[in-house]
């Protein structure tokens, strides 16, 4: 069961680095700031997206081997980081 969960975890890995990338390569060809602005907000969506999704196969691996206390403190983490993240109101 934790095999297919791993691939997963590298597969949107692979894929957000994909789409970086690709994003990098089209920021050289527009080469104007407003345009390259806006590209570089989308991927301001990909990044935390990834991070949610691989944390959350993540924890579905350790769900089974892990004490719910300190699987508890790991989806805390998530949280805190998430938290830590945010903009300032």
């Amino acid at each position: 069961m934790e095999e297919p969960l791993v691939r997963g975890m590298i597969a949107l890995r692979v894929i957000s680095a994909c789409i970086e990338v690709g994003a990098a390569a089209a920021m050289l060809r527009l080469n104007r700031a407003e345009q390259v602005l806006r590209l570089n907000a989308l991927l301001g969506l990909v990044g935390p997206t990834v991070f949610l999704l691989v944390s959350a196969l993540g924890l579905t691996a350790l769900a089974g081997r892990v004490s719910p206390a300190r699987f508890g403190l790991v989806a805390l983490g998530v949280l805190l980081v998430l938290l830590g993240t945010r903009g300032s109101p």
